[in-house]
């Protein structure tokens, strides 16, 4: 165990504990972390290095007017003369260098084809642009670790927060200080967390004809998180003549930033999922809470709005397994009836999700449609007389996964 680690919460902590035993291992892999910002990679790895016994060196790319390939190329030259056994070069923020992965591949085989054995790890804050590069040039030499949003457990343990704290504030532990001063919260998550990820994670990096129709796209995502949306309505909410391709496209870099997703409709065949329109998501309620200037008693008090929130934070939990490769994660209806999340586990095992968020959650018929139709290994309701929401988010969503 890493005695320089013990800050962290639980699952961070195990995150770290798989990357200091790779890095100890003989074979060489480049280690790539990945995560939304303030997921806490830059730390975890931080303290990872220091319970390390190789030399290592660390250096960050956040500046991208002042980085290039030639810095690459500079810092890797000066990992290779640090010395010692199986000294360790670690890249943050990689993805701002363009070209990156190309100049990547080519040192990394130079060193493995002279037998040095500098271990190597990436760290990005936009996964999407990370995973491009990956797949792109370096396919057979990395390993993949997402780094998530914070979960409940995790604000938990580190700041003491109760449910209602955590479902208004999410996941957010820059923020965490600030929450007794609700303005100032909801400009730092505004100003500090939103806008930098749109403008230099997404926007920067990324082609996008239409910034502006994107940004509205994250606005829309967050106030209708919860909530299906046919491509073609959220185009007339968005008062733009575009296409739905556009949109779609734009969707999935809000996801590979670790903002929004859209889930798709559960069915038997992959193309008619594709096909479906798009239950919206946040990954972070707080993304969703901080535009609306109100403070957490205020929200409470609108029930209608504390239901999507907690919904919202139901379907947040649920979406950031998915990205970790826990489950596939979707959601159903035929005509007037809905299930609000279906996982897909491996060989295909189902588990159905509802969440009520009043006392009582009543007869489901959504529920009893999805049974007959699909016949899911394992049928959940969240709240509403059922599980406590505090009770499953506490809790890995391995824990309420169906078993084959």
């Amino acid at each position: 165990m890493m005695s320089n680690n013990s800050e962290l919460p639980r699952y961070r902590r195990s995150v770290g504990d798989v990357l200091t035993e790779r890095l100890r291992e003989s074979r060489r892999f480049i280690q790539v972390i990945a995560g939304p910002r303030q997921a806490g990679k830059t730390t975890l790895v931080r303290q990872v290095l220091a319970d390390q016994p190789a030399a290592w060196q660390y250096a960050s790319a956040d500046e991208p007017g002042l980085r290039g390939r030639t810095w690459i190329e500079e810092q890797w030259q000066a990992a290779r003369l640090l010395g010692g056994p199986e000294p360790i070069l670690v890249l943050d923020e990689v993805q701002k260098i363009s070209g990156w992965s190309e100049l990547i591949k080519r040192l990394w085989d130079e060193d493995t084809a002279a037998g040095r054995p500098l271990k190597v790890v990436l760290l990005g804050s936009a996964p999407l642009l990370v995973q491009r590069g990956l797949t792109e040039s370096l396919a057979g030499r990395f390993e993949i670790i997402h780094l998530t949003h914070w979960t409940y457990t995790e604000m938990r343990e580190a700041f003491g927060w109760n449910l209602s704290t955590y479902l208004f504030h999410g996941g957010y532990p820059g923020a965490a200080p600030l929450i007794d001063d609700a303005g100032r919260w909801s400009r730092y998550v505004l100003d500090a967390l939103i806008e930098p990820t749109i403008s230099r994670d997404v926007l920067l990096m990324t082609r996008v004809d239409k910034p502006a129709l994107l940004r509205r796209l994250f606005e829309l995502a967050c106030t209708y998180s919860g909530q299906i949306l046919s491509y073609t309505k959220m185009l007339g909410q968005l008062q733009d003549a575009g296409n739905t391709t556009t949109l779609a496209h734009y969707l999935d870099l809000l996801a590979g930033a670790g903002m929004v997703v859209g889930l798709q409709k559960y069915s038997g065949a992959a193309a008619r999922r594709r096909a479906s329109s798009p239950k919206l998501q946040v990954l972070n309620t707080a993304l969703m809470t901080a535009p609306l200037g109100l403070t957490r008693s205020e929200a409470e008090a609108d029930r209608t709005l504390w239901g999507r929130i907690v919904e919202s934070a139901v379907g947040a939990h649920l979406a950031n397994a998915q990205i970790r490769g826990e489950c596939g994660l979707y959601y159903w209806r035929a005509a007037d009836r809905e299930v609000d999340f279906v996982l897909e586990a491996a060989r295909g095992v189902v588990t159905a999700i509802e969440v009520k968020s009043g006392a009582s959650g009543g007869s489901s018929a959504g529920m009893a449609a999805f049974d007959k139709e699909h016949s899911p290994d394992r049928k959940l309701l969240v709240g509403g007389g059922g599980i406590a929401v505090e009770d499953f988010l506490e809790k890995p969503v391995s824990h309420w996964l169906a078993q084959a």
